[in-house]
Order: structure tokens, then sequence, then C-alpha cells
């Protein structure tokens, strides 16, 4: 917890608003994304999806791949209690719906399901986009899956699966992923270079604690380095990835 508190006092002192940012691309997504305080009917349905959840006080034996929890101690979980401690917040949850609304991906790559608050938010943005979610949990993934169920969101492809097992394949085109599986350096950086070949020019990808750890913040500098990644945007709590070729070279620290 001081590791993050220093990050973050850290954090506030470099970080900057849509003010001081003279990239065309990265402004517009600021002020037409990220800083759109208008009330969207979509976010009645993500507080319902999550409201339900937070209802729910049955208890899961969670089966855990990644870096493990801060919060809970023993692997038998109330699901509850995952929703509310685990999952992405309401207000990041609005945000994912806004980028994704925004950039419009065709195809989508969550990994790291857990209880789907993010799925629900990746799908609302775009309904029409090929989404799949991975969770390694068979006990988590079936309480997401009966909420895509519930709420009526069967476009999602839900895999149980490892991680690792999944991204060996060969697989196509992704035009957003959603790194929330693996807090771990080896293991993110492992995914990073499996699934470079399925970048565009359009690709976006969005890293989930990046200040995690001294480990995850290492692993984002090693990220931004890449002769690949153009652009990179460092919210704290996200760091997106850019791959436009037209762009030169920039890395901002953006409040939200």
């Amino acid at each position: 917890m001081l590791f993050q508190i220093k990050s973050y006092l850290q954090f506030l002192w470099h970080s900057k608003n849509e003010h001081a940012v003279h990239s065309p691309f990265v402004f517009s997504l600021l002020t037409k994304c990220f800083y759109d305080k208008k009330l969207k009917p979509e976010y009645a349905i993500l507080k319902k999806y999550r409201n339900s959840l937070l209802e729910n006080s049955n208890t899961i034996e969670v089966t855990d791949f990644g870096a493990g929890s801060k919060v809970f101690k023993s692997n038998k979980r109330a699901i509850f209690m995952i929703a509310k401690t685990a999952g992405i917040s309401p207000k990041r949850a609005q945000l994912l719906f806004r980028i994704t609304k925004y950039l419009r991906p065709e195809s989508i790559l969550e990994i790291g399901t857990s209880l789907g608050l993010a799925s629900s938010a990746l799908f609302l943005g775009n309904s029409k986009a090929k989404i799949t979610t991975l969770e390694g949990c068979p006990e988590t993934a079936k309480i997401a899956q009966n909420q895509f169920r519930e709420f009526s969101l069967t476009d999602i492809n839900s895999v149980i699966i490892e991680f690792n097992s999944y991204l060996t394949q060969k697989l196509k085109t992704q035009s957003l992923i959603y790194f929330d599986g693996n807090h771990q350096k080896q293991a993110t950086l492992e995914y990073f270079e499996l699934l470079l070949p399925t970048i565009t020019n359009e690709t976006v990808w969005i890293f989930d604690d990046i200040h995690w750890s001294p480990e995850m913040e290492e692993t984002w500098g090693i990220i931004k380095k890449h002769p690949k990644v153009t652009v990179t945007i460092d919210t704290f709590q996200w760091g997106l990835v850019f791959f436009r070729r037209e762009q030169p070279k920039e890395h901002f620290i953006i409040r939200i």
C-alpha cells in the first residue's frame, strides 16, 4: 500500500490534462472520450449489472493463476466481495465503455473475465464487435456467463482456459485488447510478445494496474520503449498503448 501511495503522488506531480497535449489524436481522445461527462443510458445497465453481483452472497472457490490478491486471504470468496473489491470500478467501467464506443473496435479480446464487469462495458460500447473474454477460473467464469445471459450480452464468447494455452494459438487481428488477468512482469511481457502479430495501425491495448507493484511499473516502462509502440497514455490505473505508425513516439501521463 505504501508503494502505491508513493507511486500515485509521483503520478499527480507529473500528470497533465488535455491543455498540455499537442497531439491531435490524443487531444481528440481526451476531449471527446475521456472527459465526456454526459450521462449515457448504458450507465444504468452497467450499474444494474454490478448491483446484481453485489447482492449475491454465494461463495465460490477461486482458482488464481496470477499474482494473487492483496485483499483476500483465502480462495473461498463471496461473489459480492469479489465485485466490491476486485472488479473494475464504476468510474472505470464507464470510461471503458466510452473508449470502446469512441474507437469502435471490430474485434475485442479481454484477458481476465472475472465476473464480467469489464466485459459488459466492452459489449455495451460496441455490441457489433466480435468479443472474446478469457478466464482461467471455472467457477468465476460460470458466474460471468450467467450474468451475460441474464443481461442479454449473448454475443460475448466466454472461454475458460489458461491464458498461455489460448495466446500461443495463431490468433486473428485484434482491434482492442484489455489485459486484466495476470499482474506479473514475466507473464505480462510474454502476453505482449505473443499478441504483437495481431496488431494493426488502429489497435489499442489497455493494461490494468500498471502501478500495482514495482514489478508492474518496470513492465510498463519496458512496454513504452518497445519499437512498435508509438503512443502511450498513463492514467495511473491503466496504461493505453497505440501502434499508429504515423504518430511520433510520445508518452502522456493524464489525469482523469
